[in-house]
């Protein structure tokens, strides 16, 4: 569904990515795990048109994305959540919602009520402020808000930095929901267990390239992998 090509990607002069690739199977969670610094982030950054690559193909669903700017990225269905999670303070929940739904197409199969009903917590604070929301509802908000852009892969950064462990308990669940659901997801997760727990496929990264491939089983067997590549 997602695909990373010879990817080379990163900030001004700095080069994080060196030839990075990566591909995400249609109805998969694929988790991207690795050390801090190795540049998780900046692939998810890459893939979802927040940064542009240097070289190297980014395509979604055959089509190719790369260099497309991030709305346009949006629009064919990619949703990203941050892991600064970028709620707008100034706006209610509502506002927040309605806003992301503007990139989604005719007749979404994720609409205002059903994101209140998915994050019950949501429905009962759609008019205070993105500001006045907890660390927990603010991560809520950003997933919903994401899923009003009615995406077909979703592309989380960290989604349990920060939170507390019961809070933590809940997005799991929820993630696991979307999973059953048949939504796509690809992952950056710190937490090895919660990754390992709703993955399909994990990658590891280290200094802008994938240096191990398999599935959430292989890895949970692979001790030398643990240590060379997660330090755990």
């Amino acid at each position: 569904m997602l695909e990373l090509t010879g990817v080379e990607s990163g900030y001004g002069e700095t080069r994080v990515l060196h030839g990075l690739d990566l591909a995400v199977r249609e109805g998969s969670v694929h988790a991207l795990l690795g050390r801090n610094g190795v540049g998780k982030s900046t692939t998810l950054k890459t893939a979802v048109g927040h940064l542009k690559a240097v070289s190297g193909a980014v395509t979604f669903l055959g089509q190719d994305v790369t260099g497309l700017p991030p709305h346009v990225v949006a629009r064919k269905g990619v949703a990203f959540v941050p892991e600064t999670r970028d709620v707008f303070g100034a706006l209610s929940v509502r506002e927040n919602l309605e806003l992301a739904g503007r990139l989604a197409g005719a007749n979404p199969a994720w609409t205002l009520e059903r994101v209140a009903e998915f994050f019950p917590n949501l429905a009962n604070r759609m008019t205070n402020g993105g500001h006045e929301l907890s660390g927990g509802e603010q991560q809520m908000l950003a997933i919903g808000r994401a899923l009003m852009q009615d995406p077909k892969i979703l592309v989380l950064d960290e989604p349990t930095e920060g939170l507390a462990p019961i809070i933590i308990q809940q997005i799991f669940a929820k993630l696991k929901e979307l999973k059953a659901s048949g939504l796509t997801l690809l992952l950056v997760e710190q937490n090895l267990n919660f990754a390992l727990g709703l993955a399909d496929d994990v990658s590891l990264m280290s200094r802008g390239r994938i240096v191990w491939r398999g599935d959430a089983a292989a890895l949970k067997a692979d001790e030398e992998a643990h240590v060379r590549w997660l330090g755990v």
